[in-house]
């Protein structure tokens, strides 16, 4: 029978740079699978706080027009190299797949290394507020390791060496960069008119109060948003501390749960491949507003 704390005993047995995707995958799916699928949602909503990054965004209409698949497609393709690993044919075609999106558009490489450091940092940050337990160095050794993998699949030249270095560039970057832009604005509108749509409507304008709660300052005033009072902000961030208190004490997970179990994800109910998720955009067709590279002309990263 497996008790409260066997599993992180087992992590902190492993070597957290040589087992990195199996201590992640441990800590993503058993540990904390509630609070990375919040986390990681959380680290690409503060992307769009990058006007050249919320802009693209909008441009291309996918997060404004179909908010819902986009975010299926993106949950999916991430989540399948977690659950699969690097070297799975599984794992192998979402990289392709991700590669092939990215090398659609022009994105610099400082924007691509500041996303991938979101989805390092914001987690950490994120469960050792809100998650049942903190984060044990191991973890955050194997997260910072799996991500630098990642980025090395991608094609990400600079990717940081340390956590601290990840974190490090996050706060320079968005101090840098953070900025009002009126086409990431409505990305943000359309991300959080999605989240609300998740639950019965008469709920919608209470839970869009709660996710700008769970905001911080800089977040905000980039996207001009009114910050809740702060009555409101400190009752949304007790209710999620005390989640985080009450799942400690039951029973712990004794089966893995993917992003492709998650009931926010609704694009594919009769199942899905991963060479089918994400966009292809189409010159001409309104699809791809800027410059398009024929990713069949080479090979992309892996």
């Amino acid at each position: 029978m497996t008790v409260r704390f066997d599993r992180l005993r087992r992590i902190q047995r492993m070597d957290p740079v040589k087992d990195a995707h199996e201590i992640y995958r441990l800590s993503t799916a058993f540990e904390f699978p509630w609070d990375y699928t919040r986390a990681l949602e959380l680290a690409l909503y503060r992307t769009y706080a990058v006007p050249s990054i919320g802009r693209l965004l909008a441009r291309t209409g996918e997060l404004i027009g179909r908010a819902q698949k986009r975010y299926d497609d993106t949950a999916l393709l991430l989540d399948t190299v977690v659950e699969h690993g690097f070297a799975a044919p599984e794992g192998r075609t979402a990289i392709r797949r991700i590669n092939q999106m990215h090398r659609s558009y022009d994105i610099s490489d400082d924007d691509m290394r500041y996303v991938l450091s979101t989805f390092v940092v914001v987690p950490r940050r994120w469960i050792d507020t809100y998650g049942w337990r903190r984060l044990s160095r191991h973890e955050i050794v194997a997260a910072t390791e799996y991500y630098r993998t990642l980025g090395r699949h991608l094609g990400i030249p600079g990717v940081p060496a340390t956590y601290e270095e990840f974190e490090a560039l996050l706060d320079a970057y968005e101090r840098a960069h953070f900025d009002w832009d009126e086409q990431a604005r409505r990305v943000s509108d359309a991300t959080l008119d999605l989240m609300a749509s998740w639950y019965p409507r008469p709920l919608a304008p209470l839970l869009r109060t709660a996710t700008l709660a769970l905001l911080d300052e800089p977040l905000l005033r980039a996207f001009h948003y009114e910050p809740p009072g702060p009555v409101s902000s400190a009752l949304v961030r007790r209710a999620v501390r005390a989640r985080g208190r009450l799942v400690r004490l039951l029973p712990p997970r004794r089966a893995p749960h993917f992003a492709r179990q998650n009931r926010e994800i609704k694009s594919y109910p009769g199942g899905y491949r991963p060479a089918d998720l994400g966009t292809r955009p189409v010159p001409g067709m309104g699809g791809c507003p800027v410059r398009h590279l024929d990713a069949s002309a080479g090979d992309v990263p892996e």
